[in-house]
């Protein structure tokens, strides 16, 4: 079955101060078709922001049981479900292991039913990278990105990823512009 693929980012301006303008951007794609999303909030997280992505495109989702693959530079994300955290904070009753609240437990809450719902397998990608950057070195990144996903990625695999991701980032600040604007919602893209 082929597979839907989802590039999520989140962004914060402002992460750590009182007030600030956060935003999301998502991109499904299935075979060729594409399909973009992106909003914006006010006094939020880049983690909120990261996992909003991921839950606002599988609400963009029309039919269950699908094979999905996630690709996030998020690794409180990524790692959460490769790692199963989430498992083990139910049974603590929503507690970490140091006996605190799990942050963000209301978006971990919302996005479990849709990731139980298909079949998905998350990708952790590298952030902010200029593949088309002259000095960059690429035989590094792509080295790390198989060490996070395994070898079945070739490079223009990579590459394809990671201007995804780029991509993104766009939208979310996108949606970080939005909330400064004072239009905090969700926008469909192109």
């Amino acid at each position: 079955m082929k597979a839907l693929r989802i590039y999520t980012d989140g962004a914060c301006s402002g992460n750590q101060e009182a007030e600030n303008f956060g935003g999301w951007g998502a991109i499904l794609e299935y075979g060729a078709r594409q399909k973009e999303l992106y909003g914006g909030e006010v006094n939020t997280t880049n983690n909120r922001m990261e996992m909003v992505a991921l839950l606002r495109a599988f609400e963009a989702l029309t039919k269950h049981d699908q094979n999905v693959e996630v690709f996030s530079d998020s690794a409180y994300l990524v790692n959460c479900f490769r790692e199963k955290w989430h498992e083990n904070w139910q049974r603590n009753g929503w507690k970490t292991s140091a006996k605190k609240p799990v942050e963000n437990r209301d978006l971990w809450e919302s996005l479990l039913p849709h990731v139980h719902a298909h079949q998905v397998r998350f990708f952790r990608v590298k952030g902010h990278v200029n593949l088309n950057s002259k000095t960059l070195k690429t035989a590094p990144l792509y080295e790390k990105f198989i060490a996070w996903n395994g070898d079945s990625f070739s490079f223009d695999d990579f590459a394809y990823v990671t201007e995804m991701n780029r991509r993104a980032d766009a939208l979310a600040n996108k949606g970080v512009l939005a909330a400064k604007d004072g239009l905090v919602c969700d926008y469909p893209g192109t």
